[in-house]
């Protein structure tokens, strides 16, 4: 397989672990953000012909990495609905307490003001930039991230006070 080209390897040098962490703070399993992260540069890779005329490719793989997130957790959520119907899951040791009680936090929020919130502090984007992806207006973004700021201090709050 020949070499990738010069200007999908800087992206993918640049761009690769921001990506990554993002879905990392959306999905809390480490593993599968860097599969799907990897899945998306390799979607681009397949198009890059086309993606590289994009104004900004790294948004379009953020995109795609994004979906391929969404999908991945709905099918997690069907396939822990048919598991539970089945059988009692056996408890599982999880990582630090304070990052259980943090992805617990985010994970009650709803999905919107997740995305939002990730994308914001961990993505590193602007609320025009998260308006783009998620097809919103900008004053929608704000708002969600207004809400989810709020619902996620409060979550913390009740986590520390009450552990």
């Amino acid at each position: 397989m020949p070499a990738p080209p010069d200007d999908f390897a800087e992206l993918y040098r640049t761009r690769f672990a921001r990506v990554a962490v993002q879905l990392y703070a959306y999905l809390g399993d480490h593993a599968e953000a860097q599969d799907l992260t990897q899945e998306a540069f390799c979607r681009a890779l397949e198009r890059w012909p086309a993606v590289s005329r994009y104004a900004d490719p790294a948004a379009w793989v953020r995109h795609v990495a994004w979906n391929l997130a969404t999908s991945r957790l709905r099918r997690l959520r069907s396939a822990t609905r048919f598991l539970q119907r089945q059988r009692t899951p056996d408890p599982v040791q999880g990582p630090t307490p304070d990052r259980v009680v943090l992805l617990d936090a985010l994970a009650k929020l709803p999905a919107a003001q997740r995305r939002a919130l990730v994308l914001r502090h961990l993505g590193q984007l602007t609320a025009v930039e998260i308006a783009e992806q998620e097809g919103v207006a900008e004053g929608t973004v704000r708002s969600w991230l207004s809400r989810g700021r709020a619902a996620l201090a409060a979550e913390l709050d009740r986590e520390v006070w009450h552990a």
